[in-house]
Formats: C-alpha cells, sequence, structure tokens
C-alpha cells in the first residue's frame, strides 16, 4: 500500500542537526556579543554599548545566563533591574535604558517556560492574536471611554506590530538554519547507518494470505477490510520480485515535509536510484512550509493553520486581512504544493507514517483533511525514545496520538485508523550527516 510520511522537525533532530527551538534562541543570546551591533538584532533588543563590556556577555550561553548577568551587574552597579519586563534601567534616571527588548513577542517567547518547540511559537503567535482581536472598548477612572471606532484602530495597530515583530522572528531563525545547518553539513554524501530507516520502506514478500494474514503484524496495522488489498500487494510484491521488475510495480512513498532543510533529499535520491528501484518504489516529496534555498517559489511557510479553532470565524468575521497574515492556508495558494497533496490522497489508499513531527494544533487544518479522509487507512507512529539521568525510559508516543486524536472530528474513525503502539516504532537516533571541514 502506498505511504505518505508526515516529517517533521523530531526528524532532522534525530540525525543530529540543531533545528530545535532551544538550538536557535540559545544561538542567539550566545553570540549576541558579536551580533548586538547589526540592525536586525537591534530590532529584536537594544543596549546602551557604553555598559556592552561590563555585562560580559561573552559568557553568557542561553538566556538565563544573559538575566543572570543582568541581575548581578545591577546590584554591583547599584542600577535597577526590571524583572519583570527583563531590562536594566540607570539608576538616577529609571526612563533611561541600558538594556531592553525592542520586539515584545520576542521577549515573551523567550520569557514563557512552556516554549519548547516551534509549535508552541505559533500557539503563542496565535494567543496574542487572539487576545488582540477580542479587545474591547474599556473605561478607566478619570479617563474617557474609547469608542468602538477608536479600539478598532488600536487593535489594527497592534496586529500590524505583533505581524511585524514575527516576520523578524521569523528572519532570524532563517538566517540561523542558513547559518548552522546548511553552511554546516554535507547534504549530499551518504549518510552514516542511513539503512536504519530506509528498511521500513523497503519493498518486500510478506507471504500474506487468507489463512494467515490475521497473524501477521503488518496486517494488523490495518482495518479488516483491508486484508484483502493487502494480500493482492503482496502477491504482486512476490511476482515482480521474481521477474526482477518491482519498478513497473506502482507503488509510491510520498513525503509530507514539514522541515525547511535539505534532510530528505538523500532519502529520494537513494530510493529512486537505479540501484535501489527494485527495492523501494517511487519516492518523491513535497516541503509543504517551504524550502530554505527556495525563495520564489517555495518560501518559507511559518505561522499558525487551525480554522477549525473556535475563535477562527471571529477573526475572519472582523473583514481585516492583516489578521490572516500569518495564517498557513491562504500561503498554500502560492504554488502547487497543496493541491498535490490532495491529488496523492484522492488517487488511492494510503498508510500514514508520523516520523518527528508532533502534530500539534498549529497543523491542524492540514493533518484533519489527510486523517480524515477515506484513503486514508491507518496511521503508524515512529516515536521518540530516551532514558533520563536515573536510566528510566521515557517516550513521547501517547502525547503524539493524543494530539492526532484533536484532528479527528469522528473519534470512532480515530481509533479504527491508529495503530497500537505494539506495533508502531521509534524512529531512529543515530544516522548522521557528515558536517562540512
Amino acid at each position: 500500500m502506498n505511504k505518505l510520511v508526515i516529517v517533521g522537525n523530531g526528524f532532522d533532530l534525530a540525525h543530529g542537526l540543531p533545528t530545535s527551538y532551544k538550538d536557535f534562541i540559545d544561538d542567539f543570546w550566545a553570540n549576541l556579543h558579536n551580533t548586538f551591533e547589526n540592525a536586525s538584532i537591534r530590532d529584536l533588543v537594544c543596549f546602551d554599548e557604553s555598559h556592552i563590556k561590563n555585562l560580559q556577555l561573552e559568557s553568557v550561553s542561553n538566556y538565563d545566563e544573559f538575566c543572570n548577568n543582568l541581575s548581578s551587574y545591577a546590584i554591583e552597579q547599584g542600577f535597577f533591574y526590571d524583572n519583570t519586563n527583563s531590562s536594566l534601567k540607570h539608576s538616577h534616571d529609571r526612563s533611561t535604558f541600558i538594556f531592553k527588548f525592542e520586539n515584545h513577542f520576542f521577549k515573551e517567547i523567550n520569557e514563557r517556560s512552556h516554549i519548547e518547540n516551534w509549535v508552541d511559537i505559533e500557539n503563542e503567535y496565535y494567543r496574542e492574536l487572539k487576545k488582540i482581536s477580542k479587545q474591547e472598548p474599556t473605561q478607566k477612572a478619570g479617563r474617557k471611554t474609547s469608542t468602538k471606532k477608536q479600539q478598532k484602530a488600536k487593535n489594527k495597530e497592534n496586529i500590524r506590530t505583533l505581524n511585524e515583530q514575527f516576520e523578524e522572528i521569523k528572519n532570524l531563525f532563517k538566517n540561523y538554519l542558513n547559518r548552522c545547518v546548511t553552511r554546516n553539513y554535507n547534504f549530499t554524501k551518504n549518510l552514516i547507518k542511513v539503512d536504519h530507516l530506509l528498511k521500513y520502506f523497503e519493498m518486500r514478500p510478506l507471504g500474506l494470505s487468507e489463512e494467515y494474514v490475521k497473524d501477521n503484524p503488518y496486517a494488523q496495522e490495518f482495518p479488516k477490510e483491508d486484508w484483502k488489498d493487502l494480500i493482492q500487494i503482496d502477491a504482486e510484491i512476490t511476482e515482480y520480485r521474481k521477474k526482477r521488475d518491482l519498478y513497473s510495480l506502482n507503488h509510491k512513498t510520498y513525503f509530507l515535509n514539514f522541515n525547511y532543510t535539505c534532510s530528505l533529499d538523500i532519502y529520494i535520491r537513494l530510493m529512486n536510484g537505479n540501484h535501489n528501484l527494485n527495492h523501494y518504489g517511487q519516492a518523491s516529496q513535497i516541503q509543504i512550509h517551504g524550502r530554505l534555498s527556495n525563495v520564489t517559489e517555495n518560501t518559507i511557510n511559518f505561522g499558525f493553520g487551525d480554522e477549525m479553532d473556535e475563535d477562527y470565524k471571529l477573526i475572519e468575521n472582523l473583514d481585516d486581512n492583516e489578521y490572516l497574515k500569518n495564517f498557513k492556508s491562504f500561503k498554500y495558494s502560492q504554488n502547487s504544493n497543496y493541491k498535490n497533496l490532495l491529488d496523492y490522497i484522492d488517487s488511492d489508499k494510503f498508510q500514514v507514517y508520523i516520523m518527528g513531527h508532533s502534530c500539534g494544533l498549529s497543523d491542524r487544518t492540514l493533518l484533519n483533511t489527510i486523517f480524515e479522509r477515506k484513503n486514508c487507512r491507518s496511521i503508524k507512529t515512529f516515536y521518540h525514545e530516551w532514558v533520563d539521568k536515573e536510566d528510566k525510559k521515557h517516550d513521547n508516543f501517547t502525547e503524539i496520538i493524543q494530539n492526532i486524536s484533536r484532528h479527528f472530528n469522528d473519534k470512532k474513525v480515530m481509533r479504527s485508523k491508529i495503530v497500537n503502539k505494539s506495533l508502531c516504532k521509534t524512529l531512529p537516533q543515530d544516522i548522521r550527516f557528515q558536517k562540512k571541514v
């Protein structure tokens, strides 16, 4: 059966690439002693440069350490450290800043402890957007009541500011990926231990038959009504393998790639290589949210995509396109990627592989379209497993399944499609790209 492989940031992390939110945000603070004069950085944070040397930015490796330095410097010099706003002010004139955030949204994502992944950033953006959209005129003691027109104008300005600040962070992120990932890793040479993942896409006979199908682990990943199709497909694989002609078998693997890097390219190349066509069928990918190297046809799409949220209609009814600027669905119309995806999932039955995607709400509309499609017969999760300092094992299987459930309107259908944990696999964590010299 065809496969639709949903690839998220966890896939790149499993390959040792520094693409996590923590990698990105720690890099910002660790390099601030070299970058604070750059215009793009000054849009985010601002310093009185006469105090830079005394702040000992060279010793900083993350935001917590930066705050500790600010606090220590304030105590030492008798300045006022505003812990609420993470700012340092002159003691004699508290309106004069030694340090402050220029980008409020950047300040928020640094200070909120629950933000650990990219989906958390997108969710935080949407939370701020909803907060602005619901602002109503209020009356304060001793002040005139603002009119609805005045409040609407204020909200308009606030959402424009939020979008501008969000754009600054997106640009910072793109620059980080280019500098720390694209330029540092070789994506053309063969991967170390690549077979640890490729084996899950290999076309091989399983010996399925009406008599034994019910006991086969692979068949157990699908509803009983699909077993007849699985037996037929297995028989075709067996026959074509004898003829050494598996290329003629119309078996497809479609990677729906949510990452911006080119980490999947080598897999597509290996699976479609002349010596591999008899093993993996035909492989292709869509980078649905853009690609770093493609600045014209497939630009970065970073925002929010939950049009099923109960507040979305309220935002849509505001009749102001500024509120919809960072909704992913409108970016999908810029190229043919989304249509190509729909064509694929409507063409034949398929099984979904989840590889490194959290299935969070920021992609809810798109994932709902896939999961509730009739042709989607099964959803198999490749989860992450790790051992803590006390040698206790943990994994994120349940978390992913819980997230997947939020994309279904019909929970009965959901339960029939999700593959249970005993039949799922962990995502390999030992495959590595070579670093450039």
